[in-house]
This record gives C-alpha cells, structure tokens and sequence, in this order.
C-alpha cells in the first residue's frame, strides 16, 4: 500500500496547473450515455474515481477512451446493459448518477444503491422522489434501485421538482433526466454549485435547453434527443482552494493556473481575513504568505457558502495560526475524523458535536498519521507540509480518490514529499 513520506519546513514557489473537476467530471460522464454519437471530454483528471467510472460505462456497452492530452473520448451508441452492479459502484458514491440519464435514454435502469460513505449518509430518496414525479416506477430490492417507465411510456414526463434539502447530486441526475423528458420540468431548491453550471453547459451544448443553472430554480425544456458534442471539464475548485491552504500555511508565492476565484469567494474571504494575499491574475490565481497568520472561524454550508470539502484543509492552517478559532460542520456528521490524526502531530483542537475547537499553535511535530477520507487526507498532507521532522501519510488511497498527482505538483512547488510503498 503506497504511502506519502513529507518532510515539513519549505515554503511554496512557482506555479500549479488545476486538473478539472472531479465532481463535474463525473456526471459529466454520465451525461455522455444520453446520447448515441460521441462525446469528447476534455481536462479530465487522472483519478481513481474517475478510472472507476470510466469502468462503470464500460461494463454498459460504452466505449470509452482515454487519450494521453487528458480528453476521454464516450460513445454510447452500442450501450447494452443499463446497469450499474454493486461490485462497480460500492467505492464510489457518484454511481447513483447513472440513473437519471439510463432512464431518460433507455426507460430502464438497474442502479446499486451505493456504499457506505465514511463521512456520512448521503440518502438517495431524494433521487427516487424526484424521478417518481417524472413518472417512473421505481422499487429498492435486493440493494437496488430497479426503475422503468410505466408501460406505454415512450419517455419521462416533465414534473416540478421541490427536494426537501439542497441535492447536488439530486440535480445532476434531474438535469439530465429532463434533458429528454416529454415538456417542462421546474426544479425547485436547486443546488448552485459551479459543477451543475458546468455539467448544465455541456447539456445545452449537446442540444438540450436549459435556463436558470448557477441559481435554486433551473427550467429544462425536454428536448427530443440529444447529440454529441466537445467540453472542457471546469478546473477543480476544492483542489484550487486545497493549494491555496497550503501556500498560506507553509508561506511562499504560488501562481494556480485555471483557479477561479469566484468559484471560491467564501474560502478566498477567509484566507484574506487570515492574512494571505489572494488576487486575480491572467491565467488563475496568484496567493501569497508570509509569517504566521491569524485563526478563522467559519461555518461550512451549502454553496456559494463555505464548502464542506474545504473545512479539513482550512481546519489544518488554523492550527498552525495565531489565536483560536471554532469550526461548526452541518453538512456531514463524522467530518471531524482527521481531528485526531491532527493531535498526533500537536495540533490543540476540542470537539464539541458539530463544532472543533482550534487552537493555534506555533508549530507541529511530525508523526506517523492515517487518512480517513479524501478531504481529510489533504488536510494532513498539509499539515505535513509545516510539521517538523518527517511525516508519514497512511492510507492514500483516499488521496487518489480526488487528486490528481498531489505529491508530484507539490514537489514542483518546493515541497519535500515522495511517495514510497
């Protein structure tokens, strides 16, 4: 099992090229079996989940190639099994997104209900409520989601749609499920994450018409069918705000190329409150650190608030900051498993329910740690990155998941970091 050896101690300098969005790359794919012709994707990270997905589509029928500039080329022409198996999906909780676009295209889906997820429930009965009101049949048995349309059906039906919690998911599969459907679907309480933006872009690009994505309420107009187009996958926001977090806790002068900060305007506020400087530049984003910086508290929530996926890393830079500062997670229920991986190397944090407790200290002793989850990983990693001595990163498998070639971007960048077996 392949591990991260850190050396802590060296500030960041040069320039970084964001890879594309794990999450719009995923549903990204998805959206490519609506269509028979074939769909170019292009920045599409090189990473576990996404191998894992490309091996889903294939499973299907699809043919699915990879090229070496970083583009997947999909066509879903000869699809012939609309089914996601649980053997495929149990790593990777993105699988449920097949269901809308398998339905919509074929009438028929064959969907496992997801894994376990280490962080927390993510329920798909938002899903199904949603689909339902388009008029599938759809039952749960044997641990999976068996849907069709009802008998005479040449095509879902265009519904409104009210989710009872924002979905970010639930979108993804609605946006493509109304992509076909018969008339108008409204959906209400929309997430606004630029991902659904990006993945509503590439839809409108293949034919379908789409108004209102980026806001809570999205109008599709069904189209007839839907052909194939070429996208560029958005860069990845987490992994932009993920390097921002370890320039301005290590120091140092970083250019992140393809950074959008307005994709990320709650954690850039944040950062800027710290200290760090963080500009718009031609190309990307420009961040900047020197000394030691002051603790923020902050409050993670739906987007365009600060971002679940943001609160290990941010958590990471307050330990190491001036002052103290509380965390509150009301997204997931176990997101604070990389708390006592963090007191392992010296950081001081309490936990309180929903709420940590940060400290700051004035450095970090490096320790032998384990990842729990993917965002935790980062968070060590950068923890690494300032700790002194030599830390070891356990269970990177987590990292893969969401990073593409994490370790060799930040040797380019200064960083003492390898990775050994």
């Amino acid at each position: 099992m392949d591990k991260l050896l850190i050396r802590g101690g060296h500030r960041l300098h040069g320039e970084v090229q964001i890879s594309g969005a794990k999450n719009a790359a995923l549903p990204e794919l998805c959206a490519c079996l609506l269509t028979a012709q074939t769909v170019t994707l292009r920045n599409v990270p090189r990473l576990q989940d996404v191998a894992t997905m490309l091996k889903l589509i294939r499973n299907m029928g699809v043919l699915a190639d990879r090229r070496d500039d970083g583009a997947v080329a999909v066509n879903a022409g000869l699809l012939t099994k609309p089914e996601a198996p649980y053997e495929l999906v149990k790593t990777m909780r993105a699988s449920v997104l097949a269901l809308g676009p398998l339905l919509a295209r074929f009438g028929a889906a064959t969907v496992s209900l997801p894994g376990g997820c280490a962080i927390g429930s993510r329920p798909v009965d938002q899903h199904l409520k949603g689909l339902a009101a388009m008029g599938a049949e759809i039952v749960v048995e044997h641990g999976y989601m068996i849907a069709r349309l009802p008998q005479g059906w040449r095509r879902l039906k265009g519904a409104r749609i009210a989710t009872d919690m924002v979905t970010v998911t639930g979108t993804e599969n609605f946006l493509m499920a109304a992509a076909l459907a018969d008339g108008e679907t409204i959906l209400e309480n929309a997430a606004q994450e630029p991902e659904i933006a990006d993945l509503a872009g590439m839809l409108i690009k293949m034919g379908a018409r789409i108004e209102g994505h980026g806001s809570s309420r999205i109008r599709i107009q069904g189209a007839e069918e839907l052909h194939g187009c070429e996208h560029q996958v958005v860069a990845d926001r987490i992994e932009t705000g993920t390097f921002m977090c370890a320039v301005a806790a290590t120091g140092g002068d970083v250019l992140l190329r393809h950074g959008r900060i307005d994709h990320l305007e709650a954690v850039v506020e944040k950062l800027r409150a710290a200290g760090a400087s963080v500009s718009a530049v031609e190309g990307g984003i420009r961040v900047r650190s020197q000394g030691r910086l002051q603790a923020q508290s902050f409050r993670t929530t739906e987007y365009p608030g600060f971002p679940t996926d943001m609160q290990a890393q941010f958590m990471a830079l307050n330990c190491i900051s001036e002052g103290s500062a509380t965390v509150t997670e009301t997204i997931f229920e176990n997101r604070f498993m990389h708390v006592n991986e963090m007191v392992r190397l010296g950081a001081n944090i309490l936990i309180d329910g929903k709420v940590a407790v940060v400290q700051g200290v004035k450095k970090l002793s490096a320790a032998t740690v384990m990842a729990t989850d993917l965002r935790a990983s980062a968070s060590l990693v950068i923890a690494g990155l300032v700790a002194e001595g030599e830390t070891v990163l356990d269970r990177i498998y987590h990292l893969d998941r969401g990073y593409d070639q994490m370790e060799t971007k930040l040797r380019a960048l200064g960083a003492d970091i390898e990775r050994t077996k």
